[in-house]
Formats: C-alpha cells, structure tokens, sequence
C-alpha cells in the first residue's frame, strides 16, 4: 500500500468513525430515559371478582398457577431460545428497576372453566399470584390468550390512568402487528422489548450503559424494527461505498518504483503465467485475488494480492498460503453442568498439511443475578387497569 493509498483509506476510516460516534452520542443523549417510577392513583379502587369466577381471593377456581415468575407458556408458542431470551430480559429488568413483570400464555379461557371477560381474568389472576411489589404495585402482567385471540397488558395499582393509553400502544404498534400474520412468538418478543421500553425509556440491552452505547443500541432497535426495508435501504450505499473505494485502490494508477513511468496491469489470463501454484489454488478456492502489474518502460513486474473478505479458508501454518479448511465435529455436547468437547480438523489443499485438536465447549450459560433466584411474586394488586387487543 502506498502513502496515498493510506492517506485515503484513513480519511475514509476518519470519516466513518467520525459520523458514527456523532449519530450514536446524538441520539444516545436525545434518548436518555427520565427516572421512571410507578404512579399511584389517588383512590386505590379494589377489584371484585366476576361472578362467573367462582370465589374470590386466593387460588380461586378457574385461574391457572405458575411454575416460573417470568415466564409460562402453557399455550406453547415459543421455541425454548425464546423463552430463554425473554426471561433473560425480564430478569434484567427486575435486578435494574424492581419491576415485576410475567409474561403468560394460555391456549383459552375456555380452557379453565372460565367465562367471564379476559380483563376479569386478568386482574383475578394478577392479584392471585400478587404480581409487583406490594407497596408500589407497580409489576406488569402480559397476557395472551391465543384460541381468543385476544392479549391483554395488566398493570399494577400502582400506575395511573395515564399509563392505560401507553400500554395500548404497545398492544397495537410491538405485539398485534406480528399476532395478525400467526407469528406469536416474533410478537411476543417485540412486544417484550417494547413493554421494558415503555415503563422505563430503556430496552433491555441498555440498562447501565453509557450515552455512546444507548446511541448505538437505539439506533440498532430502529433498523430492527423497519426489519428488511431498513437493510435494503442502508445496504445499497454502504456496498456501493465500499465496493468503490476497494475498486480505487486496486484500480487507481501506479507509478513503477525503478523508473516512475505508469505500470499496466495484465489480464487475469496472462496473471497466471507470473503465480505460482499455490497463488494459483488461492485464486481457485476464490480465498485471494492477484492482480499483475508490468511497466511497459523498464520491464519491471508488480504482484498484489487482495484477500477476499467471506472465505472458508485460512492461512496454512507451513506453507502460508491460504488454502488450509477447517471443519469441526462435537464429540460431547455442552451442558449447564458440564462442559462438553469438539474436535477440529485442519487440511491444507496445496501442501498437504494435516492437524486436529480438541477444543472445549463450555457449558451452556444460566440466567445469573439477583432476578434469577425469584421463586414468588412480591405480592402486588392491580385495580383493573391496562389494555387490552384483539386479532
């Protein structure tokens, strides 16, 4: 690479840097979350079960347990990475705010006897399982019930009217849209994210970060939300630029070293005839490019190499070339008690070269911290309040 090459490059990198931290720090700092706490109402209203229930208070009949604080799918409409990447969240959420918040799914109300309302149903069964704190009552319930295809967002008492309105957004702009299309799981995990969002100003990857990072963690959130569109349309300028400047600097002009005189670069038939057979296998394997540049004045040969950025090949560790593949095989599966063990297989197409070794797993990671130790809810109410959807 010659000085103009670097000069260019580091302007390019310069400028990318300097655009980004300005965009992240911009909209870290115009998205920085107001202290959030639970409301309460001036009267605390007292919910009377409905009739078609049964009794009241306690483990009434007609309403299911819980076996997990975070989340119960009874409905089954999440894949176990799912449920693990909500619970995940919502533990993030109690260890940094308090909030208690569940998620439920269940396949009717039909299912347990029950025919009264999916808004009774809901705050039954959040005061029976005392979802929150039992002096803020600020913990949140999301349910959904999928044979009526309806979901409700039940709040605690501690939270005013004001917040009714704020959960209904949420139902219509984070959950609904994906429940419309039978995508119960995409929208139970949007709609997660976009509940944390509403009650605290923060998604659950930004808790205790700083300005810079919650820039960039909104700014990501933003581009997940517009999904392929967004992609498509950040795709076409960033390939465009970098496919130019790579083109520029394997293209641009080059003055020959002996004698300054303009090189000319030589069809990628007539490349071959100056590679030898590994530089020749790295351009088969499509692993690395060479381009030969000749000057027409003093004779005088040029050779670069340009790496191809998406390869599944290496550099082999005894003739450099980069023509070494790597496969892998697990021979003991990883655990959340033990560790488990694979085996990697090292081959090199030019020379022959062999190796394996093996390689631990380590064990599959649990939730950790204070969050993840719950067993019981705090003992919290609601009186009713929320939103509810259909679909």
């Amino acid at each position: 690479m010659t000085k103009h090459d670097l000069n260019f490059a580091l302007a390019i990198a310069f400028a990318v840097v300097v655009i980004g931290l300005g965009a992240g720090f911009l909209v870290g700092t115009l998205t920085r979350p107001a202290e959030v706490a639970a409301e309460r109402p001036s009267e605390q209203v007292t919910f009377t079960p409905d009739a078609s229930r049964g009794a009241g208070g306690g483990s009434a009949t007609g309403i299911p347990g819980y076996g997990d604080v975070y989340v119960n799918d009874y409905a089954d409409l999440l894949d176990p990475a799912a449920e693990t990447s909500i619970r995940d969240d919502l533990i993030v959420l109690y260890d940094q705010t308090g909030i208690e918040m569940t998620v439920l799914t269940i396949q009717s109300l039909a299912t347990y006897g029950y025919t009264g309302s999916l808004e009774s149903f809901a705050t039954a069964l959040f005061n029976d399982w005392g979802i929150g704190n039992a002096s803020s009552n600020d913990g949140v319930l999301v349910l959904v019930s999928e044979g009526d295809r309806r979901m409700r967002i039940e709040i605690g008492a501690g939270y005013s009217v004001l917040w009714n309105d704020r959960m209904q957004r949420v139902i219509d702009e984070g959950f609904l849209p994906d429940f419309r299309n039978e995508d119960y799981q995409a929208g139970i995990l949007t709609g997660v994210d976009e509940t944390i969002f509403e009650l605290t100003g923060n998604y659950p990857d930004e808790f205790s970060t700083n300005t810079l990072r919650r820039g960039f963690y909104r700014i990501w959130h933003w581009i997940e939300a517009l999904g392929a569109f967004a992609w498509g349309l950040l795709a076409a300028p960033v390939g465009a630029i970098v496919f130019a400047v790579r083109r520029h600097l394997r293209n641009r002009p080059r003055a020959c070293d002996r004698c300054g005189t303009v090189m000319l670069r030589a069809g990628e038939e007539a490349d071959d005839e100056h590679l030898d057979g590994g530089q020749r296998l790295e351009e088969y394997l499509r692993s690395v490019d060479y381009d030969v540049w000749h000057c027409p004045s003093c004779a005088h040969m040029l050779i670069t190499r340009h790496q191809a950025w998406f390869s599944g090949y290496s550099a082999c560790p005894q003739c450099s070339y980069r023509t070494l593949s790597t496969t892998a095989e697990v021979l003991q599966a990883a655990t959340k008690s033990s560790t488990g063990r694979k085996r990697l297989d090292y081959d090199c197409s030019n020379c022959g070269y062999h190796d394996s070794e093996i390689r631990t797993i380590p064990k599959v990671s649990s939730s950790s911290g204070s969050g993840s130790s719950r067993s019981s809810f705090g003992g919290g109410s609601s009186s009713g309040g929320g939103a509810s959807g259909s679909w």
